[in-house]
């Protein structure tokens, strides 16, 4: 069946969701979508938006709960706890699900044993951007003053186990140079500090960069995508600057917690997937620096374990350990 006639079919089969659990019969109590990161963050913009989908094509109100917090950790936390009715679901992200595990001895969960996969909905690329008044306007420049350095190169991050965290850490193994983590709680202390130049560079979101590199409050350098983002197409990539393994991203997702009923699992994933097919959804997320995905659970599954094999080694590599 095409991509066009399956999402056709979900939405002129309303019988999916009323057979599936009362949490999902339509008109019944809103269904609430926790988000780790606050209001305004780039997250928090996918989860407004997709809620406010689903919410129509199942006529139901979907309330986003931002639990924002220890880089979506306290999220993941709040779900893998939450009664596994089909009432309460995560905006799962690469950091908390992908990274985490192999980067903390003491987790609260296990994404592997405590979640169940319901879709990938969309990605968002990276962008190295520097302070705009750094003298590096290149790739090779920035690498060449990284390599000057007699001490590690600070690098700011949106909080320790982050793919801007590790992103760096890959960067720095691949150019040469040793990596100095800055971690900053709140997103706007980090975008406050590269722009005041504490830091030398930082790996933030499409999303993040678009309006900080079009304002002139940054300067970026290469985004991590696999061709250049339409929104910043004077930036080349990492492929073009000669780093080609520099391609991570952050990818989103939408988990359930371990319990909940196949059919239930099966309906949303199915929701999920028909929303994403709405041009006018596409439109948004595109404009706010995301690209879509929605893929199915089979493959939601498969892309998260290449994730946690990708991240482990990665995290193994830095040596990072937190507690």
């Amino acid at each position: 069946m095409s991509t066009r006639r399956h999402a056709l079919t979900v939405l002129a089969s309303p019988w999916l969701l009323a057979g599936a659990a009362p949490a999902l019969a339509q008109g019944g109590a809103p269904l609430k979508l926790v988000v780790g990161f606050p209001p305004g963050s780039g997250p928090d913009v996918v989860a407004r938006q997709l809620g406010q989908k689903l919410g129509e094509l199942m006529k139901q109100q979907v309330v986003i709960d931002n639990r924002a917090g220890a880089g979506g950790q306290i999220a993941a936390q709040a779900v893998a706890r939450s009664p596994a009715d089909g009432s309460t679901l995560l905006l799962g992200e690469v950091g908390s699900i992908s990274i985490s595990p192999a980067a903390y001895r003491k987790l609260p969960y296990d994404p592997a044993k405590d979640f169940v996969v319901v879709a990938e909905v969309v990605r968002s690329d990276f962008v190295l951007v520097v302070p705009a008044t750094s003298p590096a306007k290149t790739v090779a420049e920035f690498v060449a003053a990284a390599k000057a350095q007699k001490d590690r190169v600070n690098f700011g991050t949106f909080g320790a186990g982050t793919p801007g965290h590790f992103g760096a850490e890959v960067f720095g193994s691949l150019a040469g140079f040793a990596v100095e983590p800055i971690h900053y709680r709140a997103t706007g202390d980090a975008v406050t500090a590269i722009i005041a130049g504490d830091v030398m560079g930082a790996f933030v979101s499409t999303a993040l960069a678009l309006a900080q590199v079009k304002g002139g409050k940054m300067r970026a350098l290469a985004t991590t995508a696999p061709q250049r983002s339409a929104l910043l197409p004077e930036v080349p990539t990492f492929t073009e600057a000669g780093y080609p393994k520099a391609d991570f991203s952050a990818w989103f997702a939408l988990l359930l917690p371990t319990g909940t009923p196949a059919a239930t699992v099966d309906a949303l994933s199915q929701q999920a997937v028909a929303a994403l097919q709405s041009p006018d959804l596409r439109q948004k997320l595109q404009e706010a620096g995301f690209s879509i995905v929605g893929s199915g659970r089979a493959d939601t599954e498969r892309m998260l374990k290449a994730e946690a094999a990708r991240w482990a080694a990665v995290v193994k590599t830095s040596g990072f350990q937190g507690d």
